[in-house]
């Protein structure tokens, strides 16, 4: 690589960095800020006597709504890796019939529109009873999260050898206990792939959110800011105080994960 396209790339990168960074900047400092010093001219660019009246607001009014996506998020990662996990294990060691099929089928369920899956789970929900549920947020994420935890977890196992099964058998352990002792550990990578991408669905989930809960029992943060926004239009450091809260979670999970989801993800693509 030549000098100049070193130059354009670092310079694309600084470039991507800036225009990534730019926005979450602007919300940290307008949280930071009092609805007075918002209206100033020019804007404050750095918040030198900050105050945390907003986020005060936010935890009293949105603490609640957190707590909700916090539960449907991890209760979506269990769900799906419960799901996901043997059904990509049998489509990848098992010899079935329809096996392409099915994963062709999966994969075409990926690419249904979200708001086709809504109109379709309302009515089955309003019948038994899983609206305004955490069940029914959790099934309802889940009908995005588990084909893709399935593609990514079949492609990983695919690549697992199988003289690793084979010699767990001999020494006596069955299908699930060769499953569970030999096969998971080895995925880890993948699982933690699946399991973050599970989260970060379930937890920025708008449209099943909005369609499927009400406000009178529970409330995922997505549809709390939205509503918070509506009712707070003045009240612009809270809402971003709310934003900011909303984004921790996210954030904290990529920054910790990250080189376990470029393993899960590239992990399976090359066998030995």
């Amino acid at each position: 690589m030549s000098t100049t396209q070193r130059v354009i790339n670092t310079l694309v990168g600084i470039v991507l960095v800036l225009v990534f960074l730019a926005p979450v900047y602007w919300m940290i400092n307008v949280s930071l800020q009092s609805s007075e010093a918002l209206l100033r001219t020019p804007p404050v660019w750095f918040p030198f006597d900050p105050t945390w009246s907003g986020y005060a607001e936010a935890l009293r009014t949105q603490g609640s709504h957190l707590l909700t996506s916090l539960v449907i998020a991890l209760g979506t990662v269990l769900f799906t890796l419960l799901v996901s996990a043997p059904a990509a294990y049998a489509l990848a060691r098992f010899r079935l019939r329809g096996t392409l099929a099915l994963v062709l089928v999966v994969l075409l369920v990926q690419m249904v529109p979200g708001i086709v899956m809504a109109n379709s789970l309302y009515p089955v929900f309003s019948q038994l009873g899983l609206l305004d549920s955490y069940a029914g947020m959790i099934l309802a994420d889940s009908t995005l999260t588990v084909p893709f935890a399935v593609l990514i977890l079949r492609t990983f196992m695919s690549g697992v050898p199988g003289e690793l099964i084979e010699a767990a058998r001999v020494d006596g352990c069955g299908q699930w206990r060769a499953f569970g002792s030999v096969v998971l550990p080895v995925c880890r990578n993948a699982l933690i792939t699946a399991g973050l991408f599970s989260f970060l669905f379930a937890w920025a989930d708008f449209l099943f959110a909005v369609s499927f809960t009400t406000g009178n029992t529970i409330q995922p943060i997505t549809v709390g800011i939205y509503r918070f926004v509506g009712n707070q239009t003045t009240n612009w450091n809270g809402v971003m105080a709310t934003a900011v809260l909303a984004s921790i979670p996210a954030a904290f999970l990529l920054l910790t994960a990250q080189r376990y989801v470029a393993a899960g993800i590239t992990g399976g693509g090359v066998k030995e």
